[in-house]
């Protein structure tokens, strides 16, 4: 049930991520100052969670990548 559940989560996120400005089902306006694109970075985080549940873990993409330090 608990991976129904996750795969469900993970669809509904991919499809509004995909669909965000069509206004279809769209929870803040984008307009709106500071809180415009919290319902963006929301699915985005249930999307990445979702993945990370099925063994795909993305969230490395966006480790900031530092120079190696050969001497040390």
């Amino acid at each position: 049930m608990k991976k129904l559940f996750v795969t469900l989560a993970g669809v509904l996120a991919f499809i509004y991520l995909v669909n965000p400005t069509f206004g279809v089902f769209e929870f803040l306006p984008d307009n709106l100052p500071l809180v415009g694109n919290i319902d963006e970075a929301t699915a985005t985080m249930v999307l990445l969670g979702a993945l990370r549940y099925f063994g795909w873990d993305l969230t490395n993409l966006f480790v900031k990548r530092t120079a190696l330090n050969f001497g040390k």
